[in-house]
């Protein structure tokens, strides 16, 4: 049996629960109806594995399932799923736009980091950003020569 431990972030949930929330959210916007089957294809994983995780946030009042019935998330499961979205979103964009690392690799990697960085940590990451493009990235040669700083030294 698959046990779900907790971690130390905001929500107390660990990497693998939060993205069980974030899948159900976006399928939720692809589809009117979310089931078990649509989560484990989405996720790569069994049914067995999803119905495990999803009994595991229904008991925390975070999703919403009746046996062999949709999928859904309560408030306090979307406030969760929206604010681990905010978080890829952010990540993502600085390591595409700032660090210019391909958009694959990005998201990639922000899906990994969004579970393990505070919000707090995120929004002063999003002001660097923002102060980086209005005071330092003003011309469109000011991104071409960052770029080309930080790949001169990738190879070191």
């Amino acid at each position: 049996m698959v046990k779900f431990k907790r971690s130390e972030s905001l929500n107390n949930l660990s990497a693998s629960l939060e993205n069980y929330l974030e899948t159900i959210m976006m399928l939720k916007r692809k589809k009117k109806h979310v089931r078990i089957g649509d989560i484990a294809k989405s996720l790569n994983v069994k049914s067995s594995s999803v119905n495990i995780a999803i009994n595991f946030l229904a008991e925390n009042e975070l999703a919403i399932h009746e046996k062999y019935g949709y999928v859904d998330l309560t408030n306090k499961g979307e406030k969760i799923a929206l604010e681990i979205q905010g978080k890829h979103e952010i990540l993502y964009r600085f390591l595409n736009n700032m660090l210019f690392i391909d958009s694959k690799i990005a998201d990639k990697e922000a899906c990994e980091i969004e579970h393990f960085i505070g919000l707090e940590t995120v929004h002063r990451l999003e002001r660097l950003c923002t102060l980086l493009k209005e005071y330092f990235l003003v011309k469109d040669e000011d991104s071409v020569n960052l770029r080309r700083y930080l790949e001169k030294y990738e190879n070191y």
